[in-house]
């Protein structure tokens, strides 16, 4: 059973995404903190830096927001296509043009704000990509067939301009996708009309993004979520509002509880304070530790109390294996993004280290956020990036 929990104290709210009585997503949000990812904006261009090839973009919030080369030029298919990156920049943009940008990375005390001209604006089944022709399906439509049968759906109900990813909760749909590409699209058309009003010169937010409870109940749409537990009047009115709005949500219940009871379902705050411990126990005895810097994420697999009675190949298997799903669970959890690192314990069998690599794409396709497996590395780390699914202020 999926429940939603959302505790409200003033401007902070904790969201916890329940699974069967454990935590399997938890998020803290501050509604004071101005949060600008997935928006999309009017920019000027201010500044181009030739040695980064990059520019920096006024887009009306507090700091001056940075586009490279890449997210400026024509989105393309990289497995079928190269990106020419050895363009020179001020051929493509100069001072005081105006772009249409989105932001891909909120900024923070040293940075500003990530921006790219490519768009992408989500719905239930398909996240909508203007301006190019990639049609993509989820890597977690497993069946060939369904694929090609949602890739040819999309083609042929899309406008010729506008491309898109499948959503998982695509699968089995077809009146559905054709209704959310018709909303997305008529979305669009609205931004893109606003962009192009001569007589606006300042730089200006054009969309802003769904709150991350918005997010959650739209990507768990078709996972059958059950009950939302606020309590605070101003979520129970929200959540009734998009309950409304939403005819999938017909069954969703909605409970009020007191702020001082909300969180003793499930042991709650117990499960909480242990989100961000260092070390992590596994039910074998072996143990993980999970360590972030500005630059990624390591995590260490160590065996610790458990010696095994078999072979210490057996032994070192069994810890990584258990280990492999803990990780899964943790970067839900934890919600962490960007590059990742796993030391796992030497193994000395090839086919250990593609047992461990399977079991681990298997068990990320349980988290809503897209992770990218790219296996062992020459010193023997598993490399991978996962994108964060809610904005953070690091």
């Amino acid at each position: 059973m999926l429940e939603l929990i959302i505790k409200r104290m003033g401007q902070e709210r904790q969201i916890v995404l329940i699974e069967d009585g454990k935590i399997v997503e938890y998020y803290k949000e501050d509604e004071e903190e101005n949060k600008n990812e997935g928006n999309i904006y009017i920019g000027i261009v201010k500044d181009i830096v030739k040695g980064m090839q990059a520019a920096f973009v006024d887009i009306g919030i507090d700091k001056n927001s940075l586009i490279h080369l890449k997210d400026i030029l024509e989105k393309k298919d990289e497995k079928k296509q190269k990106v020419n990156l050895h363009q020179e920049i001020t051929n493509l943009i100069k001072p005081n043009d105006k772009l249409l940008v989105q932001v891909k990375k909120d900024s923070n005390e040293k940075k500003g704000a990530r921006i790219s001209k490519h768009i992408n604006l989500p719905g239930k089944y398909i996240v909508l990509m203007p301006n190019t022709d990639i049609i993509t399906v989820s890597q977690k439509i497993e069946k060939k067939e369904e694929q090609e049968r949602l890739i040819k759906l999309v083609s042929e109900n899309i406008s010729k301009e506008n491309g898109a990813i499948i959503r998982t909760s695509a699968e089995g749909k077809e009146k559905e996708i054709i209704e959310d590409i018709k909303n997305i699209e008529q979305k669009w058309n609205k931004i893109l009309k606003e962009s192009q009003d001569v007589n606006a010169q300042i730089p200006r937010c054009l969309y802003k993004s769904e709150d991350i409870v918005e997010k959650m109940l739209m990507d768990l749409t078709d996972k059958g979520i059950q009950k939302v537990t606020v309590n605070d009047s101003i979520d129970y009115n929200e959540m009734n509002m998009i309950k409304k709005e939403n005819k999938e949500y017909k069954d969703l219940q909605i409970v009020v509880k007191s702020e001082e009871t909300i969180f003793d379902i499930y042991d709650l705050e117990q499960q909480i304070q242990k989100i961000n411990n260092r070390k992590i126990w596994l039910k074998c005895g072996g143990f993980i530790t999970i360590d972030k810097t500005e630059a990624l994420t390591a995590i260490d697999v160590n065996t610790g109390k458990y010696t095994g009675n078999k072979t210490m190949e057996d032994t070192v298997f069994k810890v990584n294996k258990e280990a492999t799903i803990e990780i899964a669970k943790q970067l839900r959890l934890r919600d962490i993004g960007g590059i990742i690192i796993i030391d796992y314990i030497d193994m000395q069998k090839e086919e250990d280290k593609n047992t461990i690599e399977e079991l681990l794409k298997q068990e990320v396709k349980k988290d809503r956020s897209k992770t990218q497996i790219e296996g062992f590395t020459k010193l023997d780390l598993m490399e991978l990036t996962r994108k964060h699914i809610c904005s953070h202020k690091d």
